[in-house]
């Protein structure tokens, strides 16, 4: 383990004291916790995005084709207006 000091203004460092606290954990426990999901969760960006880009490109319409309109592909139905309702009071 490697030690690591770091600057907190003094709100932050309440919540963070508290919130340790909660889980039954040191500050350092969970700023370190925070560290490691964080750097997991970029790793797996990073392998995810790196698939995507080695994948060979694909056209998306076939040879002639045009592509829909923004138009279309944005097309909605207008909700049902519904009836006034009458309050009774």
């Amino acid at each position: 383990m490697k030690n690591v000091t770091i600057t907190l203004d003094e709100e932050t460092a309440a919540w963070a004291r508290v919130h340790a606290a909660r889980h039954n954990m040191s500050v350092s426990r969970m700023v370190g916790e925070m560290l490691q999901r964080s750097m997991h969760e970029h790793t797996q960006y990073d392998q995810a995005m790196r698939r995507f880009l080695a994948r060979k490109p694909r056209r998306l319409a076939q040879g002639g084709t045009p592509f829909p309109s923004r138009e279309s592909l944005h097309e909605r139905n207008p909700a049902p207006k519904l009836a006034a309702r009458k309050v009774r009071r």
